[in-house]
């Protein structure tokens, strides 16, 4: 596959627009010999701004832009300066903060690992769903003052009801864990976009977000952040969820009251497992943070540390199929952007 040609029989040149860090950790020394070997590889990581005069000279040539993790916005002028580009192939999940209007005017194909990149998050949220039916937190806590539960005090997940928020890209693989599961998980889900017809394809009851949250006694968080979602676990629904209740949020932190949320943690009504939050991060000696029954990470679900590999590998078959000049699997369309974070 060398020396790939366009349709003017110039050779397909395809550059790095990331962290200079980010791209070595995304495309290490195998993959990028895999994308070069389909592609002409601009040498340079553009890792600055992408109007720089070097950056310029760049993507004058560049039909292919692979994008990733501190990616500058993909402006009007940045645009202007790449009259050959055709596609931008995302390395990582969310595409929303760097393709601007300009991007779709212009009918650049856009692609995003978004898929590669839900696997880590399906895993996390699927642990955090196991540690809260367990009431794990709550446990350590009594453990490390010298407590143990008693048989009848221990709690398990088996016929426990999970409540599930968007049947997105991660919220359908994580109903998906949830049914496979030996624990026989009774899987409510509320999303505005899912007919009765998908959630019974889906394995799931599709029931309004006060209902999920009444009968839930764990309720995971899987919508994009929209306008319409902001604050969507809000002091009333949080109050809905029974005593003993787990909140997991994965998603966007905006999704959920944060306040609300700490104050009945504090009170010791309700446990979360947040990977995300509103503010994020939170500010020090929020009260969130100093809670035994609440765990925060630092939104560490997604791909982290040696998981990141996938989306570079994800890349460069986007790029190969893009070559070959077959369909994206990971496509997305300017209306897509409405329904996800």
């Amino acid at each position: 596959m060398t020396d790939q040609r366009d349709e003017v029989g110039r050779p397909v040149t395809a550059a790095l627009a990331m962290g200079a860090e980010v791209a070595d950790r995304v495309f290490p020394p195998d993959l990028r010999a895999r994308l070069a070997a389909c592609v002409r590889l601009a040498p340079p990581v553009l890792s600055g701004s992408l109007t720089a005069p070097a950056a310029r000279a760049v993507l004058a040539e560049t039909e292919v832009l692979v994008t990733g993790w501190e990616c500058p916005l993909l402006t009007p002028e940045v645009l202007a300066g790449a009259p050959r580009l055709r596609a931008v192939v995302h390395a990582a999940g969310s595409v929303k903060w760097m393709v601007t209007e300009a991007v779709w005017e212009r009918g650049v194909v856009v692609s995003s690992a978004a898929d590669a990149n839900a696997d880590p998050v399906v895993a996390f949220t699927m642990a955090a769903v196991t540690f809260g039916a367990k009431g794990a937190l709550r446990a350590a806590a009594g453990y490390a003052a010298g407590a143990r539960p008693s048989f009848t005090e221990r709690v398990g997940g088996d016929a426990r009801t999970v409540g599930v928020i968007g049947a997105s890209r991660i919220g359908r693989r994580v109903i998906a864990s949830l049914r496979a599961s030996d624990a026989g998980y009774r899987v409510l889900l509320t999303d505005p976009y899912v007919t009765p017809a998908e959630a019974g394809a889906l394995g799931v009851e599709l029931v309004p977000l006060p209902e999920l949250c009444r009968r839930s006694s764990i309720v995971t968080v899987h919508a994009p952040e929209l306008p319409s979602t902001a604050g969507l676990l809000s002091e009333a629904m949080l109050r809905l969820i029974p005593d003993g209740g787990v909140v997991v949020n994965t998603a966007r932190g905006a999704l959920v009251d944060t306040e609300a949320l700490a104050r009945e943690c504090a009170a010791g009504r309700l446990d979360a497992f947040l990977d995300v939050t509103d503010p994020e991060p939170l500010p020090a000696g929020h009260v969130l943070l100093g809670l035994p029954n609440v765990l925060v990470t630092p939104h560490v679900a997604g791909a982290q540390g040696s998981e990141v590999r996938r989306l570079g590998a994800y890349a460069v078959a986007e790029v190969e199929r893009y070559i070959a000049g077959e369909p994206l699997r990971g496509r997305l369309l300017r209306e897509d952007l409405a329904r996800l974070a």
